[in-house]
């Protein structure tokens, strides 16, 4: 159990060496994931003419993770709840190697494309264990700095991205930038090889002789497991031709049918008790991805298009916002922990909308465009890197990898729509202004979910005896007993 440490104590003082080991290990998986996200984003122009791919063909390598992300997020955090968040975390930064490595030696589309799949399961799977292995490895009191922490790699990576573009592709080609990718994660692995599981997990979970299966409401009977089963291609298929050229035309109805399809899943893994919140949180987090993705896609388009700026000029207001997404992150830690998560979270988004419409106000000055990127980014994006400290606390240790997985993954889809979305909306005003709309309208709505924690308040309507945060302090034995009741049941029904 956590003690609590003398209030004399420096805060980097009641984190161990083994905690601060276990913390760098998850946070080059984020590195990489913000690495890989800018690094598609470089060489798209190089692997289309080396290809002969169209634009919408290139596009939808960007997209395609998308497909895999949610499948990829319950799966491995599943893994992750039954057997410990260490096996998950090294799973999942395998599978994310092997897509990287096809990635360099990808030979057309297809096989490109097949490694992008790879790649977004990976990236799922190291997001939900990363982050509940940190969390529950960490004191509890400082579990909103190591979330800001954490997510903080993102920027780090996408930072490093558009530096080791300049140095690599001009003389080397494109395929390097993916065999270098490959660096930090044996590091990764190396790194991961020997950490100790998460306190909380062994606590909680690694003693019981029943371990979890949050995929048991799933696979209860025979001919549901069949209909599930079923359910699992037409949400795969869904978003493959959502996602790429094949679906043209039908993006609408399939849109809609991979909806319904992953709300289904959504239902029957909250159960009786859980399933509000489950899919509350989705909505919450589908919100959060199209408040701050279309200026992450879009950004570039927008300097190069509207205001003419050049390469190295895009390169550096990149560099602006990946740093102000950077502080944004470790403040918003820092923050959440002193005040809470959720007041942290609504007030900074609600300070990020001053900066809103002056980022795009802007045109002829590239020092006061940066400086007000910086801003926007550090209290947008930044922020979000309370993402996995909020949602965590919605769920108890038992299910909250695959918890945490499916949710996020499934409301990221909200990042694949922002700038199909903002896009949409340029056709009838300047991109800029559209770019402006998008993120002040989401971010109010955000802000309002979660400001007032609607998932929570949803969820009480159904659980009025839910825990309020259980990442608030170390699971009791109460809280256990309680988490493991539908698992007792699902093992009685099964029987």
């Amino acid at each position: 159990m956590h003690t609590n440490p003398s209030p004399t104590l420096p805060w980097y003082r009641e984190v161990s060496g083994t905690q601060w080991k276990s913390f760098f290990a998850a946070w080059i998986g984020y590195v990489l994931d913000g690495f890989d996200f800018v690094l598609i984003t470089l060489v798209l122009t190089e692997i289309s003419d080396d290809f002969g791919l169209s634009t919408v063909q290139a596009a939808s390598l960007i997209s395609g993770a998308f497909i895999t992300r949610w499948l990829g997020g319950a799966v491995l955090g599943a893994i992750g709840d039954r057997y410990g968040r260490k096996l998950s975390m090294v799973l999942s930064i395998l599978l994310y190697s092997l897509g990287t490595f096809a990635c360099g030696f990808a030979w057309n589309y297809q096989s490109l494309f097949a490694a992008r799949l790879a790649i977004g399961m990976g990236m799922a799977g190291e997001y939900s264990a990363s982050a509940t292995y940190v969390m529950e490895s960490w004191p509890a009191r400082l579990r909103s700095r190591a979330s800001g922490f954490l997510i903080s790699g993102f920027s780090v990576g996408s930072v490093l991205a558009a530096q080791v573009y300049n140095w690599v592709v001009p003389s080397l080609g494109w395929r390097w930038m993916f065999y270098l990718g490959l660096v930090p994660i044996v590091i990764a692995l190396w790194m991961r090889r020997a950490l100790p599981e998460a306190e909380e997990w062994t606590e909680s979970v690694a003693d019981e002789e029943a371990k979890p299966n949050p995929f048991r409401p799933l696979f209860l009977t025979r001919g549901r497991a069949v209909v599930n089963t079923v359910l699992v291609v037409v949400a795969t298929v869904s978003l493959f031709l959502v996602f790429t050229p094949s679906g043209a035309g039908m993006v609408p109805v399939l849109s809609v049918v991979a909806g319904l399809t992953l709300a289904a899943f959504a239902v029957q893994l909250g159960g009786k008790r859980g399933w509000v919140l489950y899919l509350s949180m989705i909505v919450t987090l589908f919100f959060a991805f199209l408040y701050s993705w279309p200026i992450q896609a879009l950004l570039p388009t927008y300097l190069k298009t509207e205001l003419g700026y050049t390469t190295d000029q895009v390169t550096d207001v990149l560099y602006f916002a990946g740093f102000g997404t950077m502080v944004g992150c470790w403040t918003a830690g820092f923050l959440g922990d002193r005040i809470g998560t959720k007041k942290a979270y609504g007030l900074t988004l609600l300070a990020s909308l001053a900066f809103v419409y002056p980022v795009f106000a802007v045109h002829d000055n590239l020092l006061l465009l940066g400086i007000l990127l910086f801003l926007l980014q550090a209290t947008s994006f930044g922020i979000s890197g309370l993402l996995p400290r909020y949602i965590g606390g919605h769920f108890p240790t038992r299910t909250r990898a695959a918890a945490l997985g499916f949710t996020y993954n499934v409301g990221a889809l909200g990042g694949a729509v922002a700038p199909v979305l903002g896009a949409h909306l340029a056709s009838g005003m300047d991109l800029g202004q559209a770019l402006a709309v998008l993120t002040f309208a989401g971010t109010v709505i955000v802000v309002l979910l979660v400001g007032f924690d609607v998932p929570a308040m949803l969820n009480r309507l159904v659980d009025p005896d839910a825990e309020v945060d259980h990442l608030a302090e170390t699971a009791t034995a109460s809280t256990v007993a309680k988490a493991a009741e539908p698992e007792k049941a699902s093992h009685a029904v099964s029987g």
